[in-house]
């Protein structure tokens, strides 16, 4: 089974911009409520798309950089990049079934 493996400000290039898959980064932090609800649901897809499609986790409390960077204001924020380009961004808890048909899209 797949989990989702934390990254950081250091590793981000390497592990989302150079991927040669599509990569899910999940930016969350400890105190944040909906993050923990988001996290099961990201773990189950990562298990679905192993082999098609990475999960990264980046904690936005221990790596600001480049949660500055990409923008994020709010958590959670899951954003698919391909190529190293950002395809899509989803902001805040959504159901299972809307995070899937981001991932198909992106992909």
């Amino acid at each position: 089974m797949a989990h989702p493996i934390d990254i950081t400000d250091q590793t981000f290039e390497e592990k989302v911009i150079k991927a040669g898959a599509p990569v899910l980064v999940d930016f969350w932090a400890e105190w944040c409520g909906p993050c923990k609800m988001v996290a099961p649901l990201v773990e189950d897809l990562a298990g679905e798309y192993q082999g098609r499609m990475e999960f990264v986790k980046l904690n936005v409390d221990q790596n600001p950089d480049t949660a500055s960077k990409f923008g994020v204001l709010s958590i959670p924020t899951l954003i698919i990049f391909k190529e190293g380009a950002e395809k899509a961004r989803i902001v805040g808890f959504k159901p299972k079934g809307q995070l899937k048909k981001a991932i198909e899209e992106a992909m």
